[in-house]
């Protein structure tokens, strides 16, 4: 496992943080791209229900549920953020057990060779992974543990970097239509 900052963990089992220093930066948001931090679309997330930050239902097609997010980072309710997709050029594709510890499946690698240079991270269960990007998916798809939205959903957002993947959302629109 790694870091949030892209180090090696050698510390016990379940251990997230190589460090104190990168426990409080991860709380305040220092591995989720700038371009999303700046959106009010963030949302908490308990068990993978979307919450507000007050700890009420929240919904991926209602704004009036979103924050901002230091709002969400500074709400303790549920386990942890969400980012809710809205159409507006940010798009995802969630990759389902591709990950077994800290080897990637050669089908996952593929995906991120064609997705190239963009913010991945780990999801919540460890064994999967979110490419966040610019592209547009229209009506979402999901076949073979694949999935690819860019609106009325949300994601949970971990920002624990895979690989080192830059702070930064690339192009992934051909990776999008590869997948299909």
């Amino acid at each position: 496992m790694t870091c949030f900052c892209g180090r090696e963990l050698h510390a016990r089992a379940g251990t997230r943080f190589c460090s104190t220093a990168c426990r409080v930066r991860s709380h305040r948001g220092a591995f989720v791209p700038l371009r999303m931090r700046r959106l009010h679309r963030w949302v908490r997330h308990q068990a993978k229900v979307p919450k507000t930050v007050g700890g009420k239902a929240a919904s991926s097609t209602n704004p009036a549920t979103w924050s901002t997010f230091d709002e969400a980072t500074a709400s303790g309710v549920g386990d942890g953020l969400g980012f809710v997709l809205a159409a507006d050029g940010i798009a995802c594709i969630d990759l389902d057990h591709c990950l077994d510890g800290s080897v990637l499946a050669g089908w996952a690698r593929e995906i991120l060779d064609m997705a190239g240079p963009t913010f991945v991270e780990i999801s919540p269960s460890g064994t999967g992974l979110h490419v966040f990007g610019l592209g547009s998916v229209g009506t979402g798809f999901r076949h073979d543990g694949i999935e690819g939205y860019d609106r009325g959903r949300y994601m949970t957002v971990t920002g624990q970097r895979f690989e080192g993947a830059p702070l930064r959302l690339g192009r992934i629109q051909h990776a999008i239509q590869q997948l299909r």
